[in-house]
C-alpha cells in the first residue's frame, strides 16, 4: 500500500467510542475515548480545552488531531470531553461555564473514567483555559503528570503553582514565542515558582498553534511515550479516512481563542 501523507483531516485506525462522564455535582458531561486498535495504549491524555465562551471545545483542532493521528502513531490513548455548558458536533454537556470554579468537578469525573476504565499513565492535556484548569485541580494521585499548551496563567493562582511545585509531579509548558498572553520569557519567570517545570519555546508559534501542531504532538509524545521516536511520522502506509472537516466550518480559526487581555508590553 503506498504511503500517504497525513493531513490536517486525515484520520488513522484506532478503537474510538463516545462517552459520557458523570461529575460528583450531577451533571453528565459528553466525550469521546480514542485507543490503539491493535494494542493496549502506553499512556493516556485527557485533554483540557480552551474557554468555551469563545469556541474552545473538545475539537479544538489540536486535539482532534491528537485523538486521530496518536493512537496510532504513538499508542497513547486519548480522552477528549466538553466542559460543562460546552458543545461540539459530539453534543453538549450539561451544565453552565464556571469560570474554572466548578470545572473542578469535569476534571475530576474525567480522571475517575480513565482510573474505572484501566486506562494507563494518565496526563492532563490542558489548552489555554485548559491549563488553567489543570493547575487548579489536576493534582489527583491518579495524574503522573501534565503538558500546558499556551498557559495564560488567568484564572489559576500562585498558590497552584506552589501546589505542584511541592507534589514534584512531571509539569511542561509549551510556550509560542508569539502567544498573546504569555510569551516565553515572562513564562520562564512565572513557573520558576515550580523549579522543576519545563518551560519549552515554540520559535514563530501563537496561541492558537494554526500549522504548528505537528510540532506540539511530536513535544507531547516525547515526555508522555519517551520510547517513540518523533518526530512522528508525516506519512502513513495503513488505511486512512478523511474527517469531514464541513463539520467545524462555523468554528473558525479566531473561535479557539480566549478572551483577549492587554500585554505588560
Amino acid at each position: 500500500m503506498p504511503s500517504n501523507p497525513i493531513r490536517a483531516n486525515s484520520i488513522l485506525p484506532a478503537r474510538r467510542e463516545d462517552i459520557e462522564l458523570q461529575t460528583a455535582d450531577g451533571l453528565t458531561l459528553v466525550g469521546e475515548l480514542a485507543r490503539p486498535i491493535d494494542r493496549e495504549p502506553v499512556a493516556t491524555l485527557v485533554c483540557l480545552h480552551p474557554l468555551p465562551t469563545h469556541g474552545g471545545m473538545m475539537d479544538s483542532h489540536v486535539f482532534r488531531k491528537a485523538a486521530w493521528r496518536l493512537p496510532a502513531l504513538a499508542g497513547l490513548a486519548v480522552l477528549r470531553f466538553n466542559t460543562r455548558g460546552t458543545s461540539s458536533v459530539r453534543g453538549t454537556s450539561e451544565g453552565a461555564f464556571s469560570s474554572g470554579v466548578d470545572e473542578k468537578f469535569d476534571v475530576a469525573a474525567a480522571i475517575e473514567y480513565a482510573e474505572f476504565t484501566d486506562l494507563p499513565h494518565v496526563w492532563l492535556l490542558g489548552w489555554s483555559f485548559g491549563t488553567d484548569l489543570t493547575l487548579m485541580h489536576g493534582l489527583d494521585p491518579a495524574v503522573a503528570g501534565a503538558i500546558l499548551l499556551s498557559p495564560p496563567l488567568r484564572f489559576s493562582q500562585p498558590e497552584h503553582l506552589a501546589a505542584w511545585a511541592t507534589e514534584g509531579k512531571p509539569l511542561t509548558a509549551i510556550v509560542p514565542e508569539f502567544d498573546d498572553y504569555l510569551r516565553p520569557a515572562e513564562a520562564t519567570e512565572r513557573f520558576a515558582a515550580v523549579p522543576h517545570a519545563e518551560v519549552v519555546p515554540i520559535a514563530g508559534g501563537k496561541h492558537l498553534w494554526v500549522g504548528d501542531a505537528e510540532k506540539v504532538l511530536d513535544e507531547i509524545v516525547s515526555r508522555v511515550a519517551p520510547s517513540v521516536e518523533v518526530p512522528l511520522p508525516r506519512t502513513w502506509d495503513g488505511p486512512m479516512e478523511t474527517g469531514d472537516m464541513n463539520a467545524y466550518a462555523n468554528r473558525t480559526t479566531a473561535a479557539f481563542a480566549d478572551v483577549p487581555m492587554p500585554r505588560a508590553d
